[in-house]
């Protein structure tokens, strides 16, 4: 029991992944799922848990074996051949740095939703300026350590919402288990826009420049990459577990019927198992996702972009600095003006436009992580190439296949 409560102690990196992947689009597209289709795509959820894991992990690796963030180690892979640095960086901006803007705005919007619905009288709008300026404070500190501190209570927080309501919601546990480990998509339009979607909103590709480069800042020995291997397993794990509560809660049976087209609309929905305290759980844990991910994403599109330009990744350079603040700033701007308001079926498209984003990163990583120069005797082995290649071939199958249906 000793040695598991000091795994917790070390946790860390791990859990600023968890607290990034649970944002407002991770509660809007797991409400859909389970008011959509019960606990059948259950088992998307858990293969994107551990597809997190195994590249997180992986990521995790090559910061504390290199000492740099990944858009530094793909630098240093590709230093000398120039053609495909400059395509890497194209890559690496098109997708963290400009992606990131158009998530902020969703993220700022999913907290002032939140603090929307426990404090009505104060409008939306103003409380994504709120909700940015709480982001823009804790970024402005330039202390990763006060950052991750803040993240893990939000965490816990989260937590405590969504797995108590879903207990509440008295779920069937034993089609909970078939949901889990029997593969099974609707033979509806959007089902499988919606797998890709739990998929895009778990595995994200930034998360991947913001873990490297995290692990690389808190951990500066190679001997502590079986710690760093555990606050990944234990961080996302949960994260993982709390994706899953969100979509078991929405998926009872005394909901049926009910039309669910947001988070909000899930809150009021849930009031006959919480009564009033509903929209006070709800209302919490929507602007703790919103507010976690509100910090994370400029942080790591700051991470990947200095990295990537070479700039390195000091949270105090001012150059760091204006890439988040940027990206902030912009959130901030487009939530406030109402830019934000479109349906909810656009947040899943959202994400299901991060899965396709994914492979790309994923081999890009994969490639880093197997470099012999870089990593030496931390290189992949066989076991982990193995995982990475089926998680990336499953989410080029998934998204071809949606990209397909969206073209043809």
């Amino acid at each position: 029991m000793s040695k598991f409560w000091q795994k917790l102690k070390n946790i860390g990196p791990g859990a600023l992944v968890a607290a990034a992947f649970i944002g407002p689009g991770t509660v809007t597209t797991c409400t859909l799922s389970g008011a959509s289709y019960g606990y059948t795509l259950l088992w998307a959820m858990l293969f994107s848990t551990i597809a997190t894991i195994v590249f997180q992990e992986m990521a995790s690796r090559v910061g504390i074996v290199t000492q740099m963030g990944l858009g530094e180690a793909l630098r240093e892979r590709y230093q000398h051949k120039k053609g495909i640095l400059i395509f890497v960086i194209i890559l690496v901006i098109a997708a963290i740095f400009i992606g990131n803007i158009a998530y902020e705005t969703g993220n700022i919007t999913g907290g002032a939703m939140g603090t929307n619905l426990i404090f009505s009288e104060i409008s939306i709008p103003w409380w994504g300026v709120i909700v940015g300026a709480v982001a823009l404070a804790l970024l402005a500190s330039g202390s990763y350590k006060v950052v991750e501190k803040i993240l893990m209570a939000l965490v816990i927080i989260m937590s405590v919402v969504f797995i108590s309501t879903a207990i509440v919601s008295q779920p069937d546990w034993g089609g909970v288990l078939k949901g889990l480990f029997v593969p099974a998509v609707p033979n509806e339009e959007n089902a499988w826009l919606t797998v890709a979607g739990l998929i895009g909103t778990t595995v994200v590709p930034y998360n991947i420049f913001l873990h490297c480069s995290a692990s690389a800042q808190k951990w500066k020995d190679r001997a502590q990459i079986k710690t760093a291997r555990w606050d990944a397993i234990i961080s996302i794990g949960l994260g993982g577990i709390i994706s899953m509560m969100i979509i078991i809660a929405a998926a009872n049976p005394s909901l049926a019927g009910q039309e669910i087209t947001s988070a909000g609309d899930m809150a009021k929905a849930m009031q006959p198992l919480l009564g009033d305290w509903a929209k006070y759980f709800f209302g919490i844990g929507i602007f703790s996702a919103g507010l976690t991910s509100a910090i994370t994403a400029p942080l790591s599109a700051a991470f990947a972009t200095s990295g990537i330009l070479g700039w390195g990744s000091d949270m105090k350079k001012l150059r760091f600095k204006a890439i988040w603040m940027v990206v902030l700033a912009v959130g901030v701007v487009l939530a406030a003006v109402g830019l934000t308001s479109s349906p909810t079926e656009m947040i899943i498209i959202a994400q299901a436009a991060n899965a396709v984003i994914l492979p790309i990163i994923a081999i890009l990583l994969t490639i880093v992580v197997n470099d012999k120069k870089l990593m030496g005797e931390n290189r992949n082995g066989v076991v982990a190439n193995i995982l990475a290649i089926i998680v990336i071939g499953v989410t080029l199958f998934i998204s071809a296949r949606n990209l397909y249906k969206l073209f043809f």
